[in-house]
């Protein structure tokens, strides 16, 4: 329902008309065959759904050429990086001229700029191919290494899981329409599922790196520097938190700085007041919230809205440091409120930002059930020395006995079969003796007797 909407809402001859009519077609294929399927959201209905709401729409608007603003906007971005040092123009005036992204939002670019204007070359696709490579590479940190269940063909349960669930989050509607008309927000999201798939594991290295990375493509990955900062330092402790810290900082210092020199002003303009809604020209982005309201109704509107977003990131930051968020599905928590808040407030802002925190509300929850799939018995391995040691004594007891013979007289007979002796590896189970235990002991007591009265 929600992509028939924005294709009858959509005006003619733009990338979310077609997105919408051809996305409710492959909705309504995979409704049919999820219908005919017993397993609930099983992969097959997902394929469907992601193959038409997305892959299908890709193809077909990256031929005919037709595509977000955004994609033209990263690709000159790209030239303007190559030819003057700096991806932002110097002198903006109508809305294609300005670009509110980060430095390394222009990286999508240079496919386009070493190969034209050829159908595979556009930053759409490698937008694309970057949320690809963050989801999967999430998937692989949760399950390598673990000693997952394994299903009738053998196949890990956690990975074949993990892919599934993947192949239903491309298929989500608030994902399927930037992935297919060219949105810069994909590869953002889906580095800050990876960077929270490195923080669930305790890697805090990574975990800065890679929230880094996402850092240096555009301000939404912002507020997640302090959220991970702080859920490590609950977990792992202030040494991990530092690291993550550092790594971040000193990415996002490396690659923003050389624009600053370069041209502070065309930084400014573009990067800070733009999306701000502040500079000379309007921004694109709009959308009935409340900081668009605002804008219209009240008098100083943008200096309101400006001041609201700074509380919010205050009040952000006390609750980091007075409740700190203690796992990752509660630190994704935190920072889907606290990105719904700067959404809600901006002036710029619009519907399409709602995959923020749909996603991290969703995903880390399907994660954290992902990397706790275990199997029922683990290998001996993976058990603590002091389960091991409980089995084998349990084991030890558990065995009859050879009943005594007159050549070999050892304890009196009707003592049973021969205590296990005492060490470690029998202690609990002499402490734990079980009825089973007693009974065999004395049918082999009684048919020692018989055997010594017979001699």
């Amino acid at each position: 329902m929600s992509a028939l909407v924005v294709g009858l809402a959509s005006p003619d001859h733009t990338s979310q008309k077609v997105w919408g009519l051809v996305g409710a077609a492959g909705y309504a294929c995979a409704a049919l065959v999820a219908a005919r399927s017993s397993t609930p959201w099983a992969r097959t209905p997902a394929v469907v759904a992601a193959t038409g709401a997305a892959a299908i729409p890709l193809l077909y608007l990256s031929v005919i050429g037709r595509a977000q603003m955004e994609v033209g906007v990263v690709e000159r971005a790209a030239d303007l990086l190559f030819s003057s040092g700096t991806p932002y123009n110097p002198a903006p005036h109508a809305v294609r001229d300005f670009n509110p992204y980060l430095p390394g939002m222009a990286l999508f670019g240079i496919p386009h700029l070493l190969f034209g204007d050829t159908p595979f070359a556009g930053a759409r696709v490698w937008f694309l191919l970057g949320f690809l490579a963050a989801v999967a590479g999430a998937v692989r940190v949760l399950t390598r290494g673990e000693d997952l269940a394994t299903g009738p063909s053998g196949a890990a349960r956690g990975a074949t899981s993990g892919v599934t669930g993947a192949v239903w989050l491309i298929a989500c509607p608030v994902v399927a329409l930037p992935l297919s008309i060219g949105g810069v927000d994909p590869p953002v999201i889906g580095l800050l599922c990876l960077a929270l798939a490195f923080t669930q594991r305790g890697d805090a290295g990574r975990a800065g790196l890679v929230v880094g990375v996402a850092a240096v493509l555009k301000w939404t990955a912002w507020p997640a520097i302090p959220v991970i900062v702080a859920v490590l330092a609950v977990r792992s402790g202030r040494r991990a938190a530092f690291r993550c810290a550092a790594a971040a900082a000193g990415l996002v210092a490396l690659v923003i700085t050389p624009a600053v020199l370069v041209d502070a002003n065309a930084f400014y303009q573009n990067v800070v007041l733009y999306p701000l809604g502040l500079g000379p020209t309007a921004s694109s982005a709009q959308s009935p919230l409340l900081g668009h309201l605002i804008v219209l109704l009240l008098p100083h509107g943008k200096a309101v809205t400006t001041a609201l977003i700074a509380l919010s990131a205050v009040g952000m930051g006390v609750s980091l440091l007075v409740r700190p968020p203690r796992n990752t599905v509660a630190a994704a928590d935190r920072l889907a409120l606290g990105l719904l808040l700067a959404i809600a407030l901006s002036p710029a802002t619009r519907i399409g930002y709602a995959i923020y925190p749909i996603v991290l509300i969703a995903w880390p929850r399907f994660t954290a059930r992902l990397s706790a799939d275990r199997p029922a018995t683990p290998h001996a391995a993976c058990e603590p020395p002091h389960q091991r040691r409980a089995v084998a004594g349990h084991l030890r007891t558990a065995t009859p006995a050879a009943p005594a013979t007159p050549a070999a007289p050892t304890a009196p007979a009707t003592a049973g079969p021969l205590p296990p002796r005492r060490s470690p590896a029998g202690r609990d189970a002499r402490r734990r003796p079980r009825r089973q235990d007693h009974e065999s002991g004395a049918r082999h007591s009684v048919g020692a007797d018989d055997s010594r009265r017979a001699g």
